[in-house]
């Protein structure tokens, strides 16, 4: 289990990251999300040893991290730090037997990862050769080759092609089912969506949402219900006042969002068909559950 507890670090009068804390369970997929600039990438980088938090801590199976448990640590930063010139199978080769694999070990890990990867038959360029969303797939493989005990992928989807998308899912599903805790961040928040078990939001570095992909989308009260009126003013429909009504917002004209009670039965949802009707022409009425990017959108906004 990887935890971060209460990390701040400052760069002068820059505060890149103000108390962020959450946890990546064993055998999670969790997405790291946020803004460029939001401190995504110095969070992975103090996890990784590369650089220092002035308060807080990383801990991982409960202990505080040091040198040598990171170097069972899978790490594939932003920005691609692959040899240019070293032929790739080499080049994975040389990676394994730098975390301690056989030399046999280490080429047939690297054999394995380039055919996953759809690089079967360019193990033999060098890495500069290659297309950019290769040279990302070799950066990829060069994250996984040894097995490591946690993944720490910071925009691991960046510039792969839909088969290189599926690929790489699948690989990361499998670890995951392992055991091994894998940490990525990405802006594809759809992608997120479909396969992580839980997401932490970040902005300006704090912490604004984290939590299982359902429970971000749902919320922890009760449901929502949309609510599509023609013609009709913000003014002119108000079921706050209505017993069992939690919240309401008005996310586009025309547009009602009404959270209710976690508690709140059917005669509350019929009150509030009864009150739109009597307000004009109802369009849209039923429950509601937003997408991952609508709820990003959300609490990054508010």
């Amino acid at each position: 289990m990887l935890e971060l507890d209460g990390l701040t670090r400052r760069y002068g009068t820059l505060t890149a990251l103000d108390g962020l804390t959450f946890t990546v369970r064993p055998g999670q997929l969790f997405g790291f999300v946020g803004s460029n600039g939001a401190g995504k990438t110095t969070a992975m980088r103090i996890v990784m040893g590369i650089d220092d938090a002035d308060a807080g801590e990383v801990r991982f199976a409960g202990a505080t991290l040091g040198p040598g448990r990171r170097e069972r640590f899978g790490y594939m930063p932003e920005e691609r730090g692959l040899y240019p010139k070293v032929p790739a199978r080499r080049q994975l080769t040389y990676l394994g037997r730098l975390h301690g694999m056989s030399r046999a070990a280490a080429a047939a890990a690297a054999d394995e990862l380039l055919e996953r990867l759809g690089l079967a038959g360019r193990g033999g360029d060098p890495v500069e050769k290659l297309s950019l969303g290769n040279q990302q797939r070799v950066q990829l493989a060069a994250a996984l080759i040894h097995a490591p005990d946690l993944l720490v992928l910071d925009e691991p989807f960046s510039g792969l092609d839909p088969i290189g998308v599926d690929a790489l899912a699948g690989i990361l599903t499998e670890r995951a089912a392992a055991g091994t805790p894998v940490l990525f961040s990405s802006h594809q928040l759809d992608l997120v969506e479909r396969l992580c078990d839980a997401v932490a939001i970040i902005d300006a570095g704090r912490l604004v949402a984290d939590g299982s992909v359902d429970v971000l989308r749902t919320g922890a009260g009760g449901p929502v219900v949309r609510i599509e009126l023609g013609d009709v003013a913000p003014a002119a429909f108000d079921p706050a006042a209505l017993a069992g009504v939690v919240a309401v917002t008005v996310p586009a004209p025309g547009v009602w969002h009404v959270e209710l009670a976690a508690d709140a039965g059917t005669a509350v949802e019929d009150a509030l068909l009864d009150l739109a009707r009597s307000r004009g022409h109802v369009h849209h009425y039923g429950r509601w559950r937003p997408t991952l990017t609508e709820r990003y959108r959300e609490v990054v906004a508010g």
